[in-house]
């Protein structure tokens, strides 16, 4: 869920700074990019050296560095985070929030900011449940911030009771939850297929093709970011799954069939990307075939359509995207192909395009709806063009 995610972490002035270095840690492990902002009185509690090094990102304190003459882009910082924490807030932050007073970077910061803002308070029990610090908590809740409420235990005063700042692990958990309940294809289940097949002539040689499988697990890890619970049916590949998901591993066309049926109706969203052999062997034999002749001649058959197959058996809740690698007449057959098989959206890419295809890290699509309304995209990483067949799917469920 924090994969990639750029957050801004504010530490105040408190004992329980401490716990901001073990809450980096936790960001960074799962994958974040954090930069901090650490007010005067913070780094009487925790140094800055500390936290970049866990960040391994530079540390803000200050509007402007003498020494380097660097300056602190407030806004720019404001604009760059998905989202900020402060953690722990403290009662003097507190305030100056509620009443948006601006005297340090961190405030100019969370002024500038454009992301959700969550907030950790730490402070002491008298302080906590003073009338001023409720009203201060009011406020800030008022101008749409979120509060991740403090624990009960021991503080540093020797009292016991409510105000501890919630344990890194609580919060990371809350930014997983709630993430998680904010992606669109929450509840949506996805079935992508991925990769080449190989179709077996003997025991040693196959029929196949030069599918990396790249683009069907960019697709699947796309979905799975946005939410969606997938299954993953892939031919032959090294290819790795970025997020956790069903992968199912097959061989040939008629493995891919089984598996495409089998989960299939309960899928919402259906991506077929697998490059999947169109004909097989009529026969295949036990031992490895020796060469004994100058001349071999291998009969074929055709395989099961598996994409018109599925088209078949469509309802109306459900989505059915294909793919057309096609070396001309590209867009004519694209749009013959998504009437044909019943599509929702048909995802055409060419082989005259350099840089587009098997086995590259790029990809350059063109996408039909079943209006024949066309989008056309630049070249991009199979990451960025996964986002972007994401996107429309998005479109036709109106999310």
């Amino acid at each position: 869920m924090l994969k990639n995610k750029k957050i801004i972490l504010g530490v105040c002035g408190s004992i329980a700074a401490y716990k901001s270095a073990i809450l980096i840690r936790l960001l960074v492990k799962a994958g974040a990019n954090v930069k901090v902002v650490l007010t005067a009185d913070a780094a009487n509690f925790i140094t800055p050296l500390t936290l970049a090094t866990l960040s391994k990102n530079p540390v803000y304190t200050q509007y402007f560095e003498e020494e380097t003459g660097v300056w602190s882009n407030h806004v720019e910082l404001g604009l760059w985070a998905d989202f900020m924490i402060i953690a722990p807030l403290s009662a003097n932050t507190l305030a100056k929030m509620a009443t948006g007073l601006c005297d340090n970077l961190l405030t100019a910061v969370y002024l500038s900011a454009k992301c959700p803002v969550y907030v950790a308070p730490a402070m002491d029990l008298d302080m906590w449940k003073h009338e001023s610090t409720r009203t201060n908590i009011d406020k800030i809740q008022s101008y749409g911030n979120q509060v991740i409420q403090p624990g009960s235990g021991e503080l540093a005063s020797g009292l016991f009771g409510e105000g501890r700042m919630a344990e890194p692990e609580e919060i990371v958990a809350f930014f997983k939850e709630k993430l998680r309940l904010s992606l669109p294809l929450l509840g949506k289940r996805a079935m992508v297929t991925a990769g080449p097949t190989y179709e077996a002539i003997d025991p040693v040689r196959f029929i196949g093709n030069h599918s990396s499988g790249k683009m069907g697990f960019a697709i699947a890890d796309q979905l799975a970011a946005l939410g969606a619970e997938v299954t993953l049916i892939t031919g032959p590949t090294a290819e790795k799954s970025s997020y956790e998901m069903k992968r199912i591993d097959v061989v040939s066309a008629a493995d891919m069939l089984k598996a495409c049926t089998a989960n299939f109706e309960e899928a919402d969203i259906t991506i077929m990307s697998a490059a999947v052999a169109d004909y097989t062997p009529v026969t295949r034999a036990d031992q490895k075939i020796k060469k004994t002749s100058s001349e071999f001649s291998l009969e074929l058959k055709k395989t099961t359509d598996i994409l018109a197959s599925l088209g078949k058996h469509k309802t109306t809740q459900q989505i059915l995207v294909g793919f057309a690698l096609e070396t001309q007449n590209e867009e004519a057959y694209a749009k013959e192909k998504l009437i044909k098989k019943n599509l929702d959206l048909i995802v055409l890419n060419s082989l005259n395009d350099k840089g587009a295809g098997f086995k590259k890290d790029t990809n350059k699509i063109t996408i039909f709806n079943k209006t024949a309304e066309k989008s056309v995209f630049e070249m991009k990483s199979k990451t960025e063009v996964a986002k972007d067949i994401c996107n429309e799917i998005l479109k036709l469920i109106n999310v």
